[in-house]
């Protein structure tokens, strides 16, 4: 058996000394994707290989993240003093300053399955070291490159012979990772794990909270500890929430749900409040956009327009913050418990979640007969059986009376008995969200580290292997759990026939990630009654024009077409499964910006995809900009539809600066009419309303000419947000 004892250090210098003992000069380490990184445990074993040539260090990872310090020097003027009160204490990963400055030792080789979005296109260690993996698979691949050193930042509660462990927001990988380590351990393999505590991180519960010692070292000391790295909320415009509406239509009640982070995901979990809460405007406005009449058909065969009254379940690899919104507002309140057939006659409601004796008759019908010592088990995590209520192994129960009861619900009298002596007031266990890891603005952490412990254990933080993968033993209960599931993320652009670009240009740079989508659009194809729904803005700005990110074809695919399914843009939806490929044109063309839907259909004619005859209706013209507007600018005068509805990180004056810095970068650092000339320049910068914008950016008294003009363009730019434009 594995040592399960583990080696406690309060000195990082001390707890590398140990791990690199147990491994030798070839290490390859593994550590969680996002907030779990151990950075003091990281940062020493980094500097330490990086003075000693004849060690060998990989790092395998994900979503490596540094405070945010900005590229230009107008950028640092405005992050500086927004960083302490957003990332507090949060230190940086050495080697990422490293790999960013392209000094990266020859020693070391950064491998991550999912990077920061756009961060790491010019980097050639990043790109080339890239692995490129279904988020379910990455485990497998670090075994195959010999992984054999863990570390993995923990959450701790209670003392002594009372101290629990938790994997808080990462057991995504690492759970799957301990059991290799363990199996490796007992034969007699030179692996190594490492926790290293930080009680600011949530203590969650479900498979993350360990029920017994599993790291072989354990760094504690509260000089190692910090605050979890955050994503601030971001700005949701109209696009944004008119794809919100459009997703939240598609969402069955008394399904399942997955999202992404983002403000793409925030704008769903607005609209799907909405729904809740105010249904008339919810209806309201998808017939102002023209979705509910354009659509509509297609909206109440995958989803409905009705409240959620059923409640949904969340199975996501991301715990983001707006899963907790849902949970407050009470959308997420479907309860899935381990067994299978209990969970199909909840969820048919043939029985309730109080156990009586027509539940056992249910259970009964359904074919649970005999309940032998699995059976039992699988019962009793559900909260079914009374406390004290026991099981002799073979098919008997024992009821907390000591009764001894025949375990078989075919019999009359054994139910009876059983329902009188052995059930339980109430079913326990139930888990409004599976999930992986989380990512989250800092009020998420806040209010996740103060929940009540009987919220705690609504949320089963687990491994990706079970949430983004429908096979394997227990495919029948996740079939049951799953019930109508909508696995909604996002894409970056959509090929005429349905193919979907979501990690990589196509000149091959990786811009973030395949991550768990594939997964994810796959299991939807797996599941009966699930989709993939892939979100997609329909146009960017690129060079400072305007195109459409609906293209009749790209050099780089990360969902092929013969896994399309569902596409939803701010103009509709598009649902693309067992079409042909004449039919996916039509569907994608009636989602398309209305600018560029006649070069989308001309290509589409070129390539003998659709008859030359076709004209696109007049319906599906009025995809622009302006129809979103207009629908949402009245709503948006009654409170609904705000920029930041969940809150947001940044002050009223750092909001505006960012806008006007956008502008000021748009320029290109030239004084032009386009700005500086709007208002005189001279009034502008001694202006009350703009002078402590000015004097937040250091801009107050220019040092010379070039920052002079820089103030005039500020100024200019500052009154242009403040003023509408």
């Amino acid at each position: 058996m594995p040592d399960q004892s583990a080696v406690r250090f309060d000195d990082v210098g001390e707890c590398v000394d140990a791990a690199m003992r147990r491994v030798g000069n070839k290490i390859v380490l593994a550590i969680p994707l996002g907030m779990g990184k151990p950075i003091a445990f990281v940062n020493e074993l980094y500097r330490r290989v990086a003075r000693d040539p004849s060690v060998d260090l990989t790092i395998l990872t994900a979503l490596s993240l540094n405070r945010p310090t900005g590229r230009t020097d107008l950028d640092k003027r405005l992050m500086g003093p927004m960083a302490e009160r957003i990332w507090g204490d949060y230190p940086d990963l050495d080697y990422i300053k490293a790999a960013k400055e392209k000094r990266l030792p020859a020693n070391i080789r950064i491998r991550e399955f999912f990077v920061q979005a756009g961060a790491w296109l010019n980097v050639a260690s990043i790109q080339q070291e890239y692995l490129s993996s279904n988020y379910s698979h990455v485990v497998r691949d670090a075994i195959a490159m010999g992984v054999n050193m863990l570390a993995q930042g923990i959450s701790a509660r209670g003392l002594g012979l009372r101290e629990q462990f938790s994997l808080s927001g990462n057991p995504d990988l690492s759970l799957d990772l301990l059991d290799y380590f363990e199996s490796q351990s007992a034969n007699g393999a030179a692996v190594v794990s490492v926790g290293s505590v930080n009680r600011r991180l949530p203590f969650m519960l479900g498979a993350a909270a360990l029920n017994r010692p599993r790291f072989n070292l354990v760094l504690d000391h509260e000089r190692y500890e910090h605050d979890p790295f955050c994503i601030p909320n971001a700005a949701i415009g109209d696009v944004e929430h008119a794809l919100g509406l459009n997703a939240a239509a598609l969402v069955r009640d008394g399904g399942t749900l997955q999202l992404g982070i983002g403000e793409l995901g925030e704008a769903i979990v607005y609209a799907l409040q909405l729904r809740q809460q105010r249904n008339d405007v919810y209806r309201h406005v998808l017939d102002s956009t023209g979705v509910a009449n354009r659509f509509g058909e297609t909206i109440q065969s995958i989803g409905g327009l009705g409240t959620l009254d059923r409640g949904i379940f969340a199975n996501t690899e991301m715990f983001v913050d707006g899963f907790l919104e849902l949970y407050r507002s009470g959308i997420l309140s479907r309860r899935v418990y381990p067994h299978a057939v209990l969970q199909r006659l909840l969820d048919d409601r043939e029985v309730t979640e109080r156990p009586d004796l027509e539940m056992l008759v249910a259970l009964s019908r359904a074919g649970v007969r005999l309940i032998d010592h699995r059976e039992f088990l699988a019962l009793e995590r559900c909260g079914l059986f009374a406390p004290g209520t026991t099981h002799d192994g073979k098919y008997t129960l024992i009821s907390p009376f000591g009764r001894r009861i025949e375990a078989d619900l075919a019999s009359e009298e054994a139910r009876a008995t059983l329902a009188s002596e052995c059930l339980s007031l109430r079913l326990e266990g139930g888990h409004v969200l599976h999930g992986g890891f989380m990512l989250g603005p800092r009020a998420f952490y806040s209010a996740l580290r103060n929940l009540p412990e009987a919220d705690r254990v609504a949320f089963n933080m687990t491994s990706v292997t079970w949430t983004n993968e429908p096979g394997g033993p227990d495919h029948a209960l996740k079939v049951a759990q799953r019930r109508d599931a909508r696995f909604i993320n996002t894409t970056m652009m959509v090929t005429g026939l349905g193919a979907a670009v979501s990690d990589a240009l196509e000149s091959g740079q990786v811009v973030s990630g395949v991550g768990g989508q594939f997964n994810f659009v796959s299991q939807a194809h797996a599941l009966p009654g699930a989709r993939s729904i892939l979100l997609v803005r329909s146009t960017r700005t690129a060079n400072g024009k305007t195109v459409s990110n609906i293209v009749w074809n790209y050099g780089h695919t990360t969902v092929p077409r013969h896994m399309r399914d569902v596409v939803v843009t701010e103009y509709g939806v598009a649902a693309l499964r067992g079409l042909t490929d004449r039919d996916c044109v039509v569907s994608l063309l009636a989602v398309t910006d209305s600018r560029f839907q006649d070069d989308l259909l001309a290509q589409a004619k070129n390539a003998g995809k659709i008859e030359p005859s076709y004209v696109i209706p007049d319906a599906h013209r009025n995809n622009l900009p302006e129809t979103i507007e207009a629908a949402l600018r009245p709503l948006r005068r009654e409170g609904f539809f705000s920029t930041f509805p969940f809150g947001c990180d940044y002050t009223a004056e750092e909001l505006v600066l960012q806008k006007a810095l956008s502008k000021v970068t748009a320029a290109s650092g030239q004084i032009t009419s386009t700005l500086s000339n709007l208002l005189p320049s001279k009034s502008l910068v001694s202006d009350p309303k703009i002078r402590p914008y000015l004097e937040r950016l250091g801009f107050e008294e220019p040092k010379d000419r070039q920052e002079k003009q820089l103030q005039q363009l500020i100024a200019s730019a500052v009154a242009n947000v403040l003023a509408g434009h």
